[in-house]
């Protein structure tokens, strides 16, 4: 819907104006009266002490030990010279295959270097830092897969939805 379709008044059983600027709509419907409160899809009403709590949660979440062990293994693989030389020889052979499959046509040669490519990534993976680096990677993303579950699961009990599904209830749409 258009943002001028949007600012049409409403074509029902009562006479105003639908645009509410988030004040609460108490048009009587058949002797009910709507106190939801309406808002276009357009506009984003989040309350300050949900946003307050979700940067103190991001808060709590970028001091725990995951990320701190991360932001460490980060820095390691970054002043690692070895490792930074597998880094950009595995991008080079990367752009190499691509080279040799779309401009050359070669398969043979596509072939060779992505044995040579796996072969590289085999030695980066061997060495100790860029496993503990890929294992903070994975814990860091089970942490925030658990927060949103939790929050998802506490929501959906409090609301009584499926998760992943809103159930509208409208006075007068």
């Amino acid at each position: 819907m258009s943002e001028q379709a949007s600012k049409q008044p409403s074509q029902h059983d009562h006479d105003h104006d639908h645009d509410h600027k988030g004040e609460p709509c108490y048009a009587d419907l058949n002797g009910l009266e709507c106190h939801m409160e309406h808002y276009h899809v357009t506009e984003t009403i989040v309350r300050e002490d949900i946003l307050s709590k979700a940067k103190e949660l991001a808060e709590l979440i970028s001091t725990s030990s995951e990320v701190e062990f991360y932001r460490k293994a980060e820095a390691q693989i970054a002043g690692n010279q070895h490792v930074q030389g597998l880094i950009s020889a595995i991008k080079k052979k990367q752009k190499e295959a691509v080279a040799f499959e779309s401009t050359f046509k070669n398969p043979d040669m596509v072939k060779k270097i992505e044995d040579e490519i796996a072969s590289l990534q085999d030695e980066l993976d061997s060495i100790p830092i860029v496993t503990e680096f890929q294992q903070s990677q994975s814990d860091i993303n089970y942490l925030l897969q658990l927060v949103m579950g939790v929050v998802r699961d506490t929501v959906s009990e409090k609301i009584q939805v499926e998760a992943g599904k809103v159930e509208r209830t409208t006075c007068s749409d």
